[in-house]
């Protein structure tokens, strides 16, 4: 416990880094994974056949590979990049399912309700269909959150200082405490993720629309 505690500061700094990585993964993600979740539904039928394919593939390459992919590929990549881009595509992918989902229980009636009064097909889109799938796109988002917070540990393979390999220099330092560092590591995992949900829950809460029922099929109170 000595060493944890005075270890404490790299730790922290290994949170800062994995918080970085995750954030440019969730945004990444869900520009990438809205823009093909908007293709696949409204997009042509050739259009949406090939981003649908490029889901597929990428849902089917684990991220581990993927970062691989991207860390040798012949440009000298910043880690950080290299993170970023190989867990987004594998985050834009697993989205673009969510916000295809969340587009396709928003009833047609409402588009067609919308090009009645006037509003063009984007326009309908966006001032109509959007606003309600995000807020059915939330609960579902966050165990996307919670998976890409947990994932960010991959990104030590690329040589990012993260959370993990902060973890391993403690180790090297003290030689030894395998399992102590690596429980430690396991519970800021943990406050990590129940930090992002409970976030993302207010969120849904405040966001809530009266006369829908959240995830419980219960009518929500604002808090």
């Amino acid at each position: 416990m000595e060493a944890l505690i005075r270890e404490l500061p790299w730790f922290l700094r290994g949170v800062g880094v994995a918080v970085e990585v995750l954030s440019g993964v969730m945004g990444l993600g869900l520009f990438l994974g809205l823009g093909a979740a908007v293709l696949q539904v409204y997009g042509p039928p050739q259009v949406s056949f090939l981003v649908t394919a490029l889901e597929r593939i990428l849902r089917g390459i684990p991220p581990i590979v993927l970062l691989l992919l991207i860390f040798y590929l012949p440009w000298n990549l910043p880690p950080l990049l290299v993170a970023i881009l190989g867990l987004g595509l594998c985050s834009a992918a697993y989205q673009s399912q969510i916000f295809r989902t969340a587009f396709l229980s928003v009833a047609a009636g409402e588009i067609e309700a919308a090009r009645a009064l006037g509003m063009s097909g984007p326009q309908a889109i966006f001032h109509v269909v959007l606003p309600q799938a995000v807020r059915r796109a939330l609960g579902p988002w966050s165990n996307e959150l919670a998976s890409e917070i947990k994932d960010t540990s991959l990104a030590y393979i690329v040589g990012v200082v993260e959370i993990l390999r902060q973890a391993r220099y403690v180790i090297s330092y003290t030689y030894g405490n395998s399992l102590l560092v690596f429980g430690f590591c396991a519970l800021i995992y943990f406050l990590l993720t129940r930090l992002g949900n409970s976030l993302l829950f207010r969120l849904e809460r405040r966001l809530w629309v009266p006369g829908f029922v959240d995830r419980r099929g219960r009518l929500p109170t604002r808090r």
